[in-house]
């Protein structure tokens, strides 16, 4: 797979997939710890989420700028690491539940996130640039698209792993103290906690049959309060511990990096190599401008159609995850490894960097097979035919959607009613399926299409500015949350159909020009 590619390619591959294993961590427990640490509501919790999201890629931007003006690529890249690692550690640290002053530990919790944000802001536009960098050699430049797809397939490895390891430590400290997973006690107990006796009937009703239930060793719960406060603390503690899995997968990203450092180009000496403009006349710099000023606006084309690409498809660590805990049946997903379970809502997050890993050969195969025959399809059209792929993939779940009860109206129901109208996880597995298909024709041919048309004096501040898109995309996540909680389900997932159609449309009334520019 690696043959006739630059050597770098595949340590940068690695290098990358220990970060996206603390990233895929993050992204499959980060919304359910918040809750149930805090106790904060959907909502709520979706501006914690988006900002992080945010600013995740928004410091991207600045990253690219550190790098660009410094010129010292790699060390910035290595100094991210380092700060991504203190931001996991941060949250990491075991602290009590319910937490004895919410300002206080939540301000904590925000900036530990807004400390991985900054490393990853350094690291991973930058790291992107690097691999960019090795396909300007005419040697590897006609195998820039499957480069990028082999690199965003390898660091999905670490993706698929991570959500087993975060639920399978969590589930491992439950079992430790006794008691078995459910993931709708967290927000029945904070409610007891908030409410106590004046909690409604049926939810009290549920937070006793299920507080039964979770009690391993033949253990009854009698008094409420304790069982309340004991189950959060043990709940909360399981996650912060899964973030320590992550601190150890960063520094295996930071091992890699160093050792492999030299294989890596340099984008400053580059700079330094380049054509003397006195040799060039004046008609040939301003053309040069001027082509420079079309690739510009082209790549803020293409930003600004991704926006929604990123809206719809993080919603995965957001409303989709809500939506798999509360309507999903999670019972008949039940590994039992003996120390732990691997059992929870956040399993469905290891089902998109699964089928990156599995499609991206076919996809790979499938586009190397039209360039063959003479039908190669340009990287504008498949960002167009992603954006609709997308929009498949949320019509897909909103016809299973048609027939479940909004959100506001679980509360009233019994253990039993609820039981019976969840749907199968084969509707979570299909959706994650339509939407990596969609991904692959999106994202790593979006980074190609970045690095083969930003100038090359501003390859690190284009990488950052596709990744500031991305931070618009996921600064409004939070509405995937108004929307899960106040409309009915199946309307608040044709929104997204709504928003990834439009898109196509008008990434489709584009292409022609945005295939000009990239010749």
């Amino acid at each position: 797979m690696f043959k006739n590619h630059p050597k770098g390619l595949i340590a940068a591959a690695l290098a990358n997939m220990g970060e996206r294993f603390g990233f895929y961590i993050m992204m499959a427990i980060l919304t359910l710890f918040i809750s149930a640490k805090f106790g904060l509501d959907e909502k709520t919790t979706g501006y914690v989420y988006s900002a992080f999201y945010a600013s995740i890629y928004l410091l991207a931007l600045v990253g690219g700028i550190i790098a660009d003006r410094t010129g010292k690529y790699k060390l910035t890249i290595l100094v991210g690491i380092i700060i991504m690692s203190l931001g996991y550690i941060i949250i990491a640290v075991p602290t009590p539940t319910p937490v004895p002053s919410l300002p206080l530990y939540l301000t904590l919790t925000c900036f530990g996130l807004l400390v991985i944000a900054f490393g990853n802001g350094l690291f991973k536009g930058n790291l992107q640039a690097l691999v960019g960098q090795m396909y300007d050699d005419p040697k590897y430049s006609d195998r820039r698209e499957s480069g990028f797809q082999i690199f965003y397939m390898f660091i999905n490895v670490g993706g698929f792993f991570a959500p087993f390891i975060a639920i399978g430590v969590r589930n491992w400290w439950l079992k430790v103290n006794n008691f078995d997973y459910n993931a709708t006690l967290p927000e029945l107990c904070h409610k007891y906690l908030s409410l106590g006796d004046k909690m409604a009937a049926g939810d009290m009703g549920k937070l006793g049959t299920y507080a039964n239930e979770v009690c391993l060793n033949g253990t009854q719960y009698t008094d409420t309060a304790s069982f309340v406060n004991n189950y959060l603390d043990v709940f909360s503690r399981g996650f912060q511990y899964a973030f320590m899995a992550a601190v150890l997968m960063m520094v295996v990203s930071l091992i890699i990096f160093v050792v492999n450092r030299n294989r890596f180009p340099n984008p400053a000496e580059r700079k330094n190599k380049a054509v003397d403009k006195t040799a060039v006349s004046k008609e040939e710099i301003k053309m040069s401008a001027d082509e420079i000023r079309q690739r510009i606006y082209a790549l803020f084309a293409v930003f600004g159609v991704v926006i929604f690409f990123w809206l719809s498809f993080h919603q995965n660590g957001y409303s989709l995850t809500y939506f798999a805990r509360d309507y999903v049946n999670l019972d008949v997903i039940n590994i039992n490894l003996g120390f732990t379970t691997i059992k929870g809502a956040e399993i469905f997050q290891c089902v998109n960097p699964f089928f990156v890993v599995s499609l991206t050969p076919l996809i790979m195969w499938f586009f190397g097979f039209l360039k063959k025959r003479g039908k190669e399809v340009s990287t504008p059209m498949k960002i167009a035919i992603g954006m609709g792929i997308a929009s498949l993939a949320y019509v897909f779940l909103m016809i299973f959607s048609l027939t479940l009860p909004a959100k506001d109206a679980l509360g009233a129901m019994s253990a039993a009613d609820l039981s019976a109208i969840k749907v199968t996880p084969f509707v979570m597995i299909g959706l994650y399926f339509i939407l990596t298909v969609a991904e692959l024709f999106i994202s790593p041919l979006g980074l190609a299409f970045v690095s083969k048309v930003a100038p090359p004096h501003l390859q690190g501040l284009m990488q950052g500015c596709w990744l500031a898109a991305t931070a618009i995309g996921n600064a409004l996540l939070f509405i995937g949350g108004i929307l899960y909680t106040s409309v009915p389900i199946w309307v608040c997932w044709l929104v997204f159909v709504a928003a990834t159609g439009i898109s196509m449309l008008v990434m489709l009334s584009m292409v022609k020009w945005l295939e000009r520019v990239a010749k």
